[in-house]
């Protein structure tokens, strides 16, 4: 079967907030993609910072290159070594997320991928293969949003500084499996802590957002640990203010393609012992700035 190209006057986008996230229609991922469509869908990532598409009953092999538009895949490091995270025989670029009775997984805590690395994807794009009965939504915050609404004396008391990024909750998890002691070691000394700004400037908008959350920022370079504590734990706490969030239920064949430059998200663990199976690929990004 001819597969048609997909034209750019088709695409609509409904927003869900007026902040952030937006409805996508009138493009079927199946199909080829005009590079008028990927420029419009790249903008408007940038501008609605995640894009939800429902309906889309594409293939492994059609995820990978809908992601491959946008640039190249990265292969998550640790993640294909975590209980529930495993790729299996399948193309490594896909990372499947799946939740069972018997091993519940979620990412129940607000986060953006991989900062620990030093160059932290630019977004990533899930795909919803099997949903739980109910809940089992996932949110995401607009970090750019909560910078805009820090108070003048906490945007100068960051401005310039910098946090240490660490892979440490993978490490907890690898180490409580058996016989993991020496590749917990070499992936130490491949990907030690990195450095990036509290402030991050997003590449392609210009536009400043708070670069710090919980699960892997660990202190901030040149202040004591109480001190970095103390005004890390403000800045965590932006991203649950509920005036910056979107909110997504899922379906089979729903997808969302999300900013990771510029968002946090969480996953809602509410569904246990629910069955929830995902397949996501990542776009390889820059070293924040």
């Amino acid at each position: 079967m001819v597969m048609l190209n997909i034209v750019a006057d088709k695409l609509h986008f409904e927003p869900m907030t007026v902040r952030l996230g937006a409805v996508v229609s009138g493009v079927d991922l199946r199909e080829t993609l005009d590079q008028e469509v990927v420029v419009q869908l790249s903008e408007a990532l940038v501008k609605y910072k995640v894009l939800f598409f429902r309906d889309q009953d594409i293939t492994r092999e059609q995820h990978l290159a809908f992601g491959r538009r946008f640039g190249e895949l990265e292969i998550h490091p640790l993640t294909q070594h975590k209980e529930g995270f495993k790729t299996q025989d399948i193309d490594p670029e896909i990372m499947i997320v799946e939740s069972t009775a018997k091993t519940p997984i979620t990412a129940d805590e607000w986060h953006s991928d991989v900062t620990w690395r030093k160059e932290p994807s630019l977004g990533s794009i899930l795909r919803c293969i099997v949903s739980p009965k109910v809940g089992g939504d996932t949110l995401w915050a607009d970090m750019e949003a909560a910078y805009d609404g820090l108070d003048e004396e906490t945007k100068e008391e960051i401005e310039g500084l910098t946090a240490m990024h660490d892979w440490k909750p993978f490490r907890q998890a690898m180490y409580a499996q058996p016989g993991t002691e020496e590749l917990v070691k070499e992936l130490k000394a491949k990907y030690p802590p990195s450095e990036h700004p509290i402030v991050r400037t997003h590449p392609v908008s210009g536009r400043k957002s708070i670069y710090v959350n919980n699960p892997f920022t660990t202190n901030i370079k040149g202040k004591t640990r109480e001190e970095s504590m103390e005004l890390l734990t403000r800045l965590y706490r932006t991203a649950s203010t509920p005036d910056y969030q979107v909110r997504f239920r899922w379906q089979p064949h729903s997808i969302a393609f999300w900013d990771n430059r510029s968002t946090q998200h969480y996953a809602v663990g509410d569904f246990f012992p629910e069955h929830r199976l995902m397949e996501r690929v990542t776009v390889a990004g820059e070293r924040p700035f």
